[in-house]
């Protein structure tokens, strides 16, 4: 197994990513037995220095080179290197903020994957961090599929549109699906596009029941489904909180699913949510 260990993670992020509403919940009820584990504590003497770090550190951080990167990835969209800009310097902005948290992430799979060819990757969400990690240790050329209200933010919105990520309307599931197979064209020649198909972040390690777009969409471009899980992210910031902790993550790929035009889309949405919930079970901390 290919284990890449880096610097990785940070306390917020401006990229809310994935969140797709487009389809309506599997009946299959919620993952049992993974529970909800709680942060470390930090010590009464290092709660200053703590609270010090991230607010002098990790958050300008952010929302500077948020400023800075995406400001030249706009301009390079303008002079037709928006893959370069997506690939490089988001990847960049992805490492950057990672590290000033000091987390690892251990990335483990990538052997599965063959180069240059598209996947459609479906991953767990439990944390803003998710994007840290995918977007900056996966290395691979991914557009994202994303809430059209991020397409508001100032400098953020633009060059994410510039790059070729894909905006859904979530209220209608008609213009949701019209998104994202207007964008068919750009998914090719090793460039993989990333769902979060559970439709928002949990908020425990309970996987919510898997919603049919990502799938639905690899039937369209006949690629294979790439189930990604990754732990631990929650410890590090979870959802709806700016509590931030170092500590280690994991990003896995597991063993790409075949799609076709005969492929039953609801198994296939079971069977990725199945593989994705027995890794999370096996990774859960004792």
């Amino acid at each position: 197994m290919e284990n890449d260990c880096r610097w990785s993670s940070a306390n917020r992020l401006c990229l809310k990513l994935g969140a797709i509403k487009i389809q309506t919940e599997l009946s299959e009820p919620s993952a049992q037995g993974l529970e909800t584990p709680q942060q470390a504590g930090i010590p009464s003497a290092l709660l200053i220095p703590y609270l010090l770090y991230k607010w002098v550190i990790i958050i300008p951080t952010l929302l500077i080179s948020t400023l800075v990167i995406g400001s030249l990835i706009i301009i390079l969209c303008f002079l037709g290197l928006a893959n370069f800009a997506s690939s490089v310097l988001a990847a960049f902005w992805a490492r950057l903020n990672a590290s000033v948290s000091l987390v690892n992430v251990e990335v483990y799979g990538k052997e599965h994957l063959e180069e240059g060819r598209s996947y459609v990757l479906a991953a767990n969400h439990m944390s803003l961090i998710d994007i840290y990690v995918l977007y900056g240790f996966s290395g691979l050329s991914l557009k994202w599929v994303m809430k059209k209200e991020l397409r508001k933010v100032p400098v953020l919105g633009l060059a994410c549109e510039l790059m070729g990520h894909i905006f859904v309307d979530r209220s209608s599931t008609e213009k949701a699906l019209n998104s994202i197979h207007a964008a068919r064209e750009r998914i090719k020649d090793g460039m993989c596009v990333v769902f979060f198909p559970e439709g928002t972040r949990s908020r425990t390690t309970e996987l919510r029941s898997f919603k049919k777009g990502a799938f639905m969409m690899a039937q369209d471009l006949g690629a294979s489904v790439v189930p990604v899980s990754i732990s631990n992210t929650h410890r590090i910031v979870p959802s709806d909180t700016l509590d931030w902790r170092p500590g280690t993550v994991t990003l896995t790929f597991h063993q790409p699913i075949p799609v076709d035009n005969n492929t039953d889309i609801s198994k296939l949405a079971t069977d990725t949510r199945a593989i994705i919930i027995d890794a999370l079970s096996n990774s859960a901390a004792p």
